[in-house]
């Protein structure tokens, strides 16, 4: 089975905070149910659309293959199963920046990544960022609950 480095369950609860910037594109803010993470993802919203209130499953996770072994970062049309074919939108992209807030007495941590020009960025406990590397490859899927 395939190392995960981020595993919850999302609500939504706003879109595009600053306003609609991109007719195809839009700004999600979402927390976690269990791990009190926040998160803001750009999705690409003409392929899966994202309302406010929807729940959904978001993993990232090194690579793509079933059994864990690292992605080569080709795609072959062997038709064998990947974690890609359990959710409903796949992004594929790279963690630029890790910085850790301990200013308060409740330490955070923010994890950047960048899909393309989509942007995400996920703050939660010092301890969710544990197996993130600067300069890794993110797969980021997810599927509505």
């Amino acid at each position: 089975m395939s190392e995960h480095l981020f595993e919850d369950t999302l609500i939504v609860t706003r879109l595009d905070p600053d306003g609609k910037k991109f007719d195809k594109v839009s700004r999600v803010e979402a927390h976690s149910e269990q791990l009190d993470t926040f998160m803001q993802l750009d999705v690409a919203t003409d392929v899966y659309p994202v309302r406010a209130g929807e729940k959904f499953n978001m993993v990232l996770a090194p690579t793509q293959n079933l059994d864990g072994t690292p992605d080569t970062g080709y795609y072959t049309q062997t038709g064998r199963k990947t974690l890609a074919d359990n959710y409903e939108y796949v992004m594929q992209g790279k963690l630029y920046k890790i910085s850790e807030d301990t200013s308060s007495q409740n330490a955070k941590v923010e994890i950047y990544a960048s899909f393309g020009g989509l942007l995400m960025l996920l703050r939660g406990d010092p301890s969710t960022a544990a197996s993130f590397e600067l300069d890794q490859r993110l797969f980021l899927l997810m599927r509505k609950v």
